[in-house]
């Protein structure tokens, strides 16, 4: 081994030891032996690479960055709106067809590499498209990329929660994804404050400039995350994509718990759905303007940055308390934002106060994240873990979809009633989470 790679692995043991503090001897914790010494440079590799990719992922966020530049733009309205679907349900629903044609696959991490190369591909184009295109071909190509990223992204999502399930302890897996929320927040919250404070000139060109660097960022991580060592596993269960998609609904009726779970995530879907009507009700939203949209930014890249890493931790040891404490929270944001728009409608007309409450509402939808990941790694043994990764995403597709019957009960009853809507279904979340095991237990 060289004087450099030695080196390397050195910093990544220390970093390793550092951010899990793996002093109670769990480093083989569930997963094969012959991974033991690569966990630390792993571990790493799973912190850096993605946290590259959440990085990218802010710098492209559907409801605000590109939302903002279909404005700019002059995109038709009607194009606009399947922004967060294409984007959302785009990446769940084919999770299922993909679960099974890589379910022959020995070494899997191949298929996150080339998901991420696919996703920074999409959204470089969609940086050409922005500084070459307007109008409905530039919102029509737009769609047409990001539904290709979205595509990638799904693939991603899939292999990737097998392969940290294959490399990364069980006592460790919230953590490395927590550190790597904490770290991309940091980046999305300069960026964020550079919008608000006008550091960067408030143009189309700024914002391609940014989605060119959200492309490289997605191209950097599948360049490492290619150096991740992961054993082969394996390789039974692939086959006809119909005959598995049955046998994988027919989970639902097996798996009381799974069950559980998918409803728990569904309702807490509430948290993903609900910011854009949290800023509605706040008077802010539609104006366009970059210093606004930079207020936004840093609340919520602020609530990643001081939340992730905690979520991730406390996830180790319950993500089911993790769920219910995060439906809670994202409860009181937003009952809280429908109250205040009942009563005392002038504290929402300012940034501080909507920005203060996305803030609540952003470190509960951290908590969603990491407690729903960190449970379905950890409750599914390692042949079904893909599977159960891939249904469980296809039905929260399923409901996203869905979801754009809020947008006709804004229409008719207001925002404040979807809000409303929405605290009861994180109320129900919670107290449906009393059900789920504790997964943890028996590390």
């Amino acid at each position: 081994m060289s004087a450099a790679n030695t080196e390397s692995s050195r910093l990544a043991r220390e970093a390793y030891t550092l951010l899990a503090d793996d002093s109670e001897g769990r480093i083989c914790k569930d997963i094969p032996e012959s991974a033991c010494n690569d966990q630390p440079g792993n571990f790493m590799r799973h912190v850096l690479s993605l946290g590259a990719t959440k990085s990218a992922d802010g710098f492209a966020d559907a409801k605000l960055i590109l939302a903002w530049l279909f404005g700019a733009l002059g995109v038709p309205a009607w194009l606009t709106g399947l922004l967060v679907p294409v984007r959302e349900a785009g990446a769940l629903l084919p999770q299922l067809g993909i679960a099974a044609a890589i379910r022959g696959l020995a070494v899997r991490k191949w298929v996150w590499v080339i998901g991420s190369v696919g996703q920074g591909l999409a959204v470089i184009g969609i940086a050409i498209a922005a500084l070459t295109l307007e109008g409905t071909a530039a919102g029509m190509v737009v769609v047409g990329l990001l539904a290709v990223a979205a595509l990638a992204r799904g693939a991603c999502s899939v292999s990737y929660k097998d392969v940290l399930g294959k490399t990364v302890s069980k006592s460790t897996r919230g953590t490395a994804t927590g550190a790597a929320g904490s770290a991309s927040s940091v980046i999305v919250l300069l960026f964020g404050l550079a919008l608000a404070f006008g550091v960067f000139p408030r143009t189309t060109a700024t914002v391609a400039a940014v989605l060119l660097l959200a492309g490289g960022l997605w191209l950097a991580a599948a360049a490492l995350f290619a150096t991740l060592t992961e054993a082969p596993g394996a390789t039974e269960g692939g086959g006809n994509a119909l005959t598995l998609f049955r046998k994988q609904f027919a989970l639902l009726g097996e798996d009381a718990q799974l069950r559980r779970f998918i409803l728990v995530r569904a309702l807490l879907v509430s948290t993903a759905l609900s910011p854009p009507f949290l800023l509605a009700v706040s008077g802010e939203a539609g104006k366009g303007a970059l210093d606004q949209l930079g207020g936004f930014i840093v609340a919520s890249s602020l609530a990643s940055f001081v939340s992730a890493y905690v979520w991730g931790r406390l996830s180790d040891r319950s993500s089911r308390k993790v769920l219910m404490l995060a439906g809670i929270v994202a409860a009181v944001a937003l009952a809280g934002t429908a109250g205040l728009a009942l009563v005392a409608p002038g504290l929402l007309e300012g940034v501080l106060v909507p920005a203060a409450l996305l803030f609540v509402l952003m470190v509960a939808h951290q908590g969603v994240r990491l407690g729903r990941s960190t449970h379905i790694v950890d409750m599914a043994d390692a042949d079904q873990r893909a599977n159960y990764t891939a249904l469980s995403n296809t039905v929260i597709g399923v409901v996203l979809i869905a979801g754009g019957a809020f947008g006709v009960l804004a229409q008719v009853a207001g925002e404040v009633a979807v809000l409303a809507v929405f605290a009861f279904m994180a109320v129900l979340a919670a107290f449906s989470a009393l059900g789920l095991d504790e997964v943890q237990q028996g590390r």
